[in-house]
């Protein structure tokens, strides 16, 4: 199976295509851009989901579900809202289709035509704000912690599975806030929670940054990001969260009366990850073989395989081990079809990501031991089977530890400090990853920087320490280090 995925230093993309497919993650869609999730790819985002909605709400945020569609004239009230969105808005503009007198199947019906176009929701900050109006009177009312679990739809022309689809899944969170300070408080808050669920549950490193004034949200005030790294030196924007300041609150004439018995516009901020970082997991951490998951996220984190026929007393202590592995929740297979061969097993479950494989034959049971194959690194061990639960428990933390630990060293050697001009290019050409240099603050530098090398400025790290020097482009003078490279 692993010879129908093409070597990541053959075509990378091919590569990442392979595994979408073959790891049985996501099909094409009839609908030209978009995909069809399958179930063990939505296993993995149910994961995701499941782990970022308990963060959510050990922070004070609850759920809730606002429409799909938003009415055209919301997203003209923000200038720089509808200047950023508007040319991957998808359009409503009918209600209504009936059968084509000339036998030609459905059309639109013209006398169907809707008053005023709905847009498919890109993002809800509009809809969203109409609706906070109402519920927004006093310093009494706030802040309002709401997430919001949808899809929504940017039309996309170059698309990439779960990378960048048009239709996309995600969460998108909208606060209101009495001051400036609360939200920016809460802008910093759930950067460090996509920080953390990236590092700790995807095992993914990265980076917490600023955009810059040309990376902005749409609308923000300040967007701050986690930069992620994948195999083929490309950067992953994995997160935003954006300080909306009054902008929104100013827009949908949201006011509220504060402590001082004063009228005031309220604060505002957004934030979301989408399906997107399911592509950073595979790209992060997969090889040739297939796909690699954290055990946190793995659907199956491990299967046991009796060999080579599932007979009775194999199976009873295969159903043992898996009831012992249960009590310290671990999410166990048995997989006793006598259709296909142990060979062909291990090769769909090292295809498919699972992080252990416990292979149980009669030898193994007379010797009162079972082998023990981990998907990182394809170690096999002989482990007792009186102490297995024990050893398969720590060997799932050493797997996941092993996996952020190597991503963090691939990523730290490919961070870069470049002090020329001719020095950056050659980074960006040859080497690529994270390169370290000195720019001179404007958006005129940034977008001569891409055009000339297609790298772009990811962020300026909140960690940059203070370093006079000058701008790699243009001489000037420059106060700090920021990270630019070509991305996905």
């Amino acid at each position: 199976m692993a010879k129908e995925i093409t070597p990541r230093s053959e075509d990378y993309s091919q590569w990442y295509l392979d595994i979408v497919h073959k790891a049985r993650m996501a099909d094409n869609s009839p609908v030209r851009g978009c995909m069809v999730i399958k179930p063990h790819g939505f296993a993995v985002w149910e994961k995701m989901r499941d782990a970022l909605d308990a963060m959510f709400k050990e922070t004070g945020h609850v759920n809730a579900y606002f429409p799909l569609f938003i009415p055209k004239s919301f997203l003209s009230r923000e200038a720089a809202h509808v200047e950023g969105f508007a040319k991957e808005c998808a359009v409503v503009t009918h209600y209504r289709l009936k059968n084509d007198p000339n036998g030609g199947g459905v059309v639109v019906d013209p006398e169907a035509k809707l008053e005023e176009e709905l847009i498919v929701r890109p993002t809800s900050e509009t809809i969203i704000w109409d609706t906070y109006k109402d519920w927004i009177q006093s310093y009494r009312d706030l802040p309002i912690l709401i997430n919001q679990w949808a899809n929504v739809v940017r039309w996309e022309m170059r698309t990439r599975p779960f990378l960048r689809t048009a239709e996309f899944l995600w969460q998108e969170g909208h606060t209101a806030h009495a001051t400036s300070e609360e939200a920016v408080k809460e802008t910093r808050m759930i950067l460090d929670v996509y920080a953390k669920f990236a590092e700790e549950f995807m095992a993914m490193p990265v980076i917490k940054g600023l955009k810059s004034e040309n990376e902005r949200f749409a609308g923000a005030v300040d967007t701050y990001c986690i930069e992620a790294l994948m195999q083929d030196g490309k950067a992953l924007q994995a997160g935003t969260s954006h300080f909306l300041g009054q902008n929104f609150a100013k827009a949908f004439d949201v006011l509220f009366l504060n402590k001082e018995n004063q009228q005031e516009h309220v604060w505002a901020t957004s934030w979301g990850v989408s399906t997107r970082l399911v592509g950073g997991l595979i790209m992060t951490h997969s090889d040739d073989d297939g796909l690699v998951l954290p055990p946190k996220l793995a659907p199956i984190q491990v299967v046991i395989v009796p060999i080579p026929k599932p007979f009775p007393n194999l199976i009873e202590v295969a159903e043992k081990i898996a009831a012992d592995l249960r009590v310290k929740g671990v999410s166990v297979k048995i997989d006793a079809d006598e259709q296909n061969r142990p060979g062909f097993k291990f090769a769909e479950y090292e295809m498919i990501g699972v992080p252990v494989r416990l292979g149980l034959g009669q030898r193994d049971l007379d010797a009162g031991q079972i082998e023990v194959a981990r998907r990182d690194t394809k170690e096999k061990t002989s482990v007792p089977i009186d102490t297995i639960a024990d050893h398969v428990a720590q060997l799932l933390d050493d797997i996941q530890n092993n996996l952020f630990e190597r991503a963090r060293a691939y990523r730290d050697a490919h961070i870069t400090e470049a002090n020329t001009w001719e020095a950056f290019e050659e980074l960006i050409e040859t080497k690529g990853g994270f390169v370290s240099a000195h720019w001179d603050g404007t958006t005129e530098t940034e977008v001569a920087i891409k055009e000339k090398t297609k790298a772009t400025l990811r962020c300026i790290p909140l960690d940059a320490k203070e370093e006079a020097g000058k701008c790699i482009l243009t001489g000037k003078p420059s106060a700090r280090r920021v990270l630019f490279a070509k991305a996905y």
